[in-house]
């Protein structure tokens, strides 16, 4: 029986044929037209590829070579300079210059954005107009900004950054005496450092939003998050003490962003270049945009990223209590009272959410945990965002940046707890205005402990693991430090030291295509004439899908190596470092406690006790303004969720009725949430004996209608709240009549009593 050739699956077709499918029989002649117009337009976007290659290394040449460079997009004015500390640092605190036609309202809370050193100069926080500080210029707050130049003072260390920027938020709250106290964004690596900023001085703080910033280093999930194990398999931080001496105590920037680069070889290598080279008409200003801030690369001090590796990267003592300052205090993440709100994503692969949110695991027990220190937990999670995305993405931006910004002082408000921030976009059918003024609406569920866990998490064997890397570190980098430091600085010297740096692949890359380079001499003479004759291939030219088809191939086969490699690099690690063996020769074995929960001293848990009888205490003392409030949280308790609606309605009420600070307000909604925490039906009984009159009672009711109606429908349980607060405060008229003259005669005995006393 013959075959028919027809019918031949299509599993065995080459995918290298498809694109032939395009000539429709007549393969010949269209071949002899699809070529050449290939051929010419290949051609044109490779001249114009290497164009834009020049342009993007004169422009790193260019910026690199002043070290106060910035991409920062925004007109700034430098308050205060690192140098002039104590302890110089090359820090800067500046504020920024509105727009013409902003308005700024010097009593809003001032927001600070504070930039990640961690390879590339500052700007990143204002890189875009809708970022970070556009969205608070735009909600008009002050704004200022935290940068450092591209070199670091002689001797400086991590610590003296972390100290000397004490100094810059003590002068913005003195700029702003009748202001909130600051809202402050830490990016990436500058996430923990403004956070241990806070741990020394809370009284400085407002809410702390840390986004795509790793706190819990060592946590993860398998088959993920691989950087977490590059540590361990170079033997740990010793390796950075070498590379810091041969580079004559500096530490070249290139290498961090080298690292980052290699957790996507398929996009480092090629899908980066490939994308504008195919779309080169159309993207290499958005190219050129981001290099601009990619290859602005700076320096550290050896030692500044030394005690980074070996305490946070490595060590993991951040969670653990195990850092002192300068003057011994210990950096407790716990010491901060206000608000911290975390920013994370599942599509992070630098940052992910087991490190950003593992910390809350490692120092609390529970919720109630959370609540009985006062403390208020918040974090917003995306679904796919990379890390770079998350402080950089105008869609980013003009999302959670923005609800962020709006919501400071709602979130500032929330009752202690976890908290997680969900984001929907506005329902079509709902016209901004009122309470929702832009595309999106939030509201703040309430979370448990099991929820983070939900996200992943180190098992006791993965943490020992880790433990067992971080003690070989100490011994691999002790052994270092006697043994061979003293021969390698001998060695090197500083021009040798800049030979490298000059050297380094990385800037490289942007070097060799400068004009400094004499094969680049003519390139721009060229490119000027290829863009006057450009001819572009049709966008149905089977060529140009063949060419996407070699380039996806690519990608793949780079994919795949990478995922051998991750699988590869995992497997070894928890191979030596879970060895029993390995474990016990570390000193370590499973009697060994790794990771346990920091104790609590008789004289907190004593103050704990003692602020427990006190707001019960306050079960029938108050009014009006109590009373509101304390009705709104229990009808919000029903869901354990409260609408951003419902929030900011609450707030115009205490603007409008209660005439209260937001400190003010904030204490009084912390005193009603644990007065319904500790007897909640006994302080919903109050109600009555804090609202005694008629007229109060309406007023209440209607306000708390108003409030909680501002959100979505009330659900059935809601209703049943609403229900019986409105039994409660319905009193018989002539019991509200013997009640109301009950009071007049105990406020004129006090009052009588008082002016005896005075006299």
């Amino acid at each position: 029986m013959a075959t028919d050739p027809v019918s031949k699956p299509a599993a065995t077709v080459s995918p290298l044929a498809t694109p032939y499918a395009a000539f429709n029989g007549a393969p010949y002649a269209a071949f002899n037209g699809a070529l050449p117009e290939y051929l010419i337009d290949a051609f044109q976007r490779s001249v114009l590829f290497l164009e834009l290659l020049r342009e993007r290394g004169n422009e790193q040449a260019e910026i690199t070579s002043q070290p106060l460079a910035t991409v920062l997009r925004f007109e700034h004015e430098i308050l205060i300079s690192g140098r002039s500390l104590p302890k110089p640092i090359n820090y800067s605190l500046s504020r920024i210059v509105p727009p013409v036609g902003t308005i700024i309202d010097s009593r809003k809370r001032p927001v600070v954005v504070v930039d990640p050193r961690a390879g590339q100069g500052p700007g990143i926080g204002g890189f875009k107009a809708q970022s970070e500080i556009g969205d608070a210029l735009a909600a008009g707050h002050p704004v200022y900004f935290i940068g450092f130049a591209a070199t670091p003072e002689p001797g400086q260390q991590f610590l003296h950054i972390v100290e000397g920027q004490v100094k810059f938020f003590e002068r913005i709250v003195e700029m702003h005496p009748d202001a909130p106290r600051p809202f402050a964004i830490g990016n990436c690596q500058a996430g923990y450092q403004t956070l241990m900023v806070a741990m020394l001085r809370p009284d400085l703080f407002g809410p702390c939003l840390v986004a795509g910033s790793p706190i819990s280093y060592w946590q993860g999930v398998h088959g993920k998050n691989p950087m977490r194990y590059s540590g361990g398999l170079l033997g740990g931080s010793w390796l950075t003490a070498l590379t810091s001496d041969l580079s004559d105590g500096k530490f070249d920037g290139t290498w961090l962003i080298l690292n980052f680069d290699n957790l996507n070889p398929a996009n480092w290598l090629w899908g980066k270049q490939y994308d504008v080279y195919a779309n080169i008409d159309t993207d290499a200003k958005r190219f050129l945009e981001f290099e601009k801030w990619w290859g602005d690369f700076i320096q550290l001090n050896g030692d500044e990223l030394q005690f980074l590796v070996d305490n946070l990267f490595v060590g993991d003592k951040l969670t653990r209590n195990q850092l002192q300052s300068s003057d011994g205090k210990v950096f407790d993440l716990r010491n901060i009272t206000s608000p911290i709100i975390v920013f994370t994503s599942l599509g992070d692969n630098i940052s992910p959410p087991q490190q950003t949110l593992g910390w809350i695991l490692d120092l609390y027990r529970d919720v109630d945990d959370i609540r009985a220190t006062g403390r208020t937990i918040v974090y917003c999670l995306n679904q796919k965002v990379g890390h770079l995305a998350i402080f950089v993405s105008s869609k980013v931006g003009a999302k959670e940046d923005e609800e962020f910004v709006q919501l400071m002082d709602v979130i500032d408000c929330l009752p202690p707890g976890l908290y997680e921030m969900v984001i929907d976009p506005r329902p079509a059918d709902l016209p901004p205005g009122g309470f929702v003024t832009g595309d999106w609406i939030c509201r703040f569920e309430a979370r448990s402990l099991d929820d983070i866990r939900a996200l992943g998490r180190n098992s006791e064997e993965d943490d020992r693991a880790f433990a067992a890397a971080a003690r070989l570190s100490e011994l691999n980098h002790s052994i270092y430090r006697t043994m061979m430091q003293p021969l390698v600085r001998a060695m090197v010297s500083h021009p040798a030291a800049e030979f490298a740096r000059t050297m380094n692949p990385l800037r490289l890359s942007y070097t060799l295509f400068a004009d400094s380079n004499p094969w680049m001499k003519g390139m721009q003479q060229l490119a000027t004439a290829v863009s006057a004759d450009r001819k572009p291939a049709a966008p149905d030219n089977p060529f140009l899908a063949l060419q996407q088809q070699v380039s996806d191939q690519i990608v793949a086969n780079l994919d795949a190596y990478r995922a051998a490699r991750d699988q590869f690099a995992e497997q070894l690690f928890f191979g030596f470092y879970g060895a029993p063996l390995v474990q016990g020769l570390l000193g370590l074995n499973t009697a060994t406690p790794v990771r346990q929960l920091p104790g609590t001293s008789p004289e907190v848990l004593a103050a704990r006790e003692a602020q427990a009888a006190a707001y019960a205490a306050k079960l029938n003392s108050g009014g009006f303004d109590e009373a509101l409030t304390r009705a709104v949280l229990y009808v919000i308790a029903a869901e354990r969720s409260l609408d951003e609606r419902c929030a900011l309605a609450l707030n115009a009420a205490r603007q409008k009725f209660m005439h209260l600070s937001l400190d003010a307000f904030k204490s009084l909604v912390r005193d009603q949430f644990f007065v319904l925490l500790g007897e909640r039906e006994r302080a919903v009984e109050a109600l009555a004996t804090l609202v005694p009159e008629a007229e109060e009672r309406a007023e209440l009711l209607k306000q708390l209608d108003a409030i909680i109606g501002a959100g979505d429908p009330a659900t059935p349980a809601e209703h049943e709240r609403l229900a019986r607060l409105s039994q409660v405060l319905a009193v018989p008229t002539e019991k509200l009549a013997s009640l109301a003259a009950f009071r007049r005669v105990h406020a004129a005995k006090a009052a009588g009593q008082h002016a005896t006393g005075s006299r």
